[in-house]
């Protein structure tokens, strides 16, 4: 569900000064004071009707508390929003831009740190920063393997999560080459999104990292390595996996939210998802047979911090700092993480809040379909940015429809 990865070539290199980073005052009060009749744009994934209710109520919060206004741009591909800042970078805007906040992922965060396509630090400025005590989990100062540096807030979790119908699957795979088997088994009762979709991706790499010889080599430069031999396991395996596929593999949903749609229609047992809530969530919402169970694999599944950025030239900066921060607010955060909201999990550590702010965030609701959190334990890093890339561009050279 998060977005894309932008492979544009950069021919130019402006620097962005150092007064830019500065223009804002120090004191958060003043920045406040700046922010009030703001409007902020702010580009977001809107694949999910779930997540767009939840930005929808961040924006009327923010307007009523700090007079921001918040417009929710709507983006299928967040590749899009990078374009449009390269595209302002190229022709000399560098202080009118019309995206004012961002939510990347870790290679879209790769290539606009970069080509100096972002503005800060501004991170440690927002005081509920603190809240996710950084020092303690150091996930919230990484993306996809880079230090942050200030560059990116983070807002949200995410880890991959397989969940089936307890009425069709008695046992489902713990593994991939489990799947692979349970697949040849279940002919059309299983797939994954299309590439590049952030969700397929994410398939492919969680393949790689179980497939691949010395999965070290994947937290390095995909250009340090022979990426034919490092990623031709994978290839032999969908090769094998492709044709025991849901419509043969011959086509692909093109998103989460489709092949969730496919497993509340019955077409599918087995599904997975990037938001380890969702299937819960989707039971509530009746969008899921209530026979719907979640797990992880074995050896541990991907799983990541979510960010929001702010481009170097975004015309209203303080708006956005104000935005970003009240989206670490235990307010925003827990009603964020209620499955009859969203479920996206918190980036907030329990232990740095107060009681009133922790008990605004609810226990076990005793859906079946939720995991514990001890069964998120088995976490594992993503690869470095440019092994996704690598992926999503072979893979389209070898699968891709017409």
């Amino acid at each position: 569900m998060l977005p894309l990865l932008l492979a544009i070539p950069l021919t130019f290199s402006l620097a962005v000064s150092a007064a830019a980073e500065t223009a804002l005052p120090e004191d958060w009060g003043d920045i406040e004071t700046r922010a009030r009749g703001q409007t902020v744009y702010w580009n977001a994934w809107g694949g999910d009707a779930a997540t767009n209710r939840y930005i929808a109520w961040v924006a009327g919060r923010v307007a009523q508390r700090h007079g921001v206004e918040v417009i929710h741009v709507k983006l299928d591909d967040t590749a899009a929003a990078v374009s449009r800042v390269i595209a302002e970078k190229s022709a000399g805007n560098l202080a009118e831009g019309a995206i004012d906040l961002v939510w990347i992922n870790g290679e879209n965060f790769a290539a606009m740190k970069r080509h100096d396509l972002l503005f800060g630090p501004f991170a440690q400025r927002l005081p509920n920063f603190s809240l996710t005590a950084p020092d303690d989990n150091p996930e919230m100062l990484t993306d996809f393997t880079l230090p942050t540096e200030g560059f990116e807030a983070p807002w949200g979790k995410a880890q991959l999560t397989f969940y089936y119908d307890a009425a069709r699957v008695d046992e489902p795979p713990r593994d991939m080459q489990a799947l692979l088997d349970w697949a040849k088994s279940h002919p059309g009762r299983f797939t994954y999104p299309l590439v590049p979709d952030f969700l397929g991706s994410t398939f492919l790499k969680q393949a790689l990292l179980e497939l691949v010889e010395d999965p070290t080599v994947l937290a390095e430069p995909a250009t340090d390595h022979d990426v034919a031999a490092v990623t031709a396991p994978l290839w032999d395996y969908l090769d094998a996996l492709h044709p025991h596929l849901w419509r043969q593999g011959r086509h692909f949903p093109t998103s989460g939210p489709e092949l969730k749609q496919l497993m509340g229609d019955g077409e599918l047992s087995l599904a997975f998802t990037f938001n380890p809530s969702e299937p819960a969530a989707a039971v509530a919402d009746y969008q899921l047979p209530p026979s719907t169970r979640s797990y992880v694999l074995d050896g541990g599944t991907l799983g990541n911090v979510h960010f929001v950025a702010i481009p170097f030239n975004a015309r209203h900066k303080a708006g956005a700092m104000v935005l970003a921060n009240f989206l670490l607010s235990p307010e925003a955060q827990a009603r964020k993480q209620d499955i009859a909201v969203w479920g996206d999990p918190t980036v907030l550590d329990m232990d740095r809040l107060d009681a009133a702010a922790r008990a605004l965030f609810t226990g076990e609701d005793g859906n079946p379909a939720r995991l514990p959190p001890q069964a998120l334990e088995k976490l594992l890093p993503e690869p470095h940015p440019s092994w996704m890339e690598a992926l999503e561009a072979a893979w389209l050279a070898r699968y891709a429809e017409g």
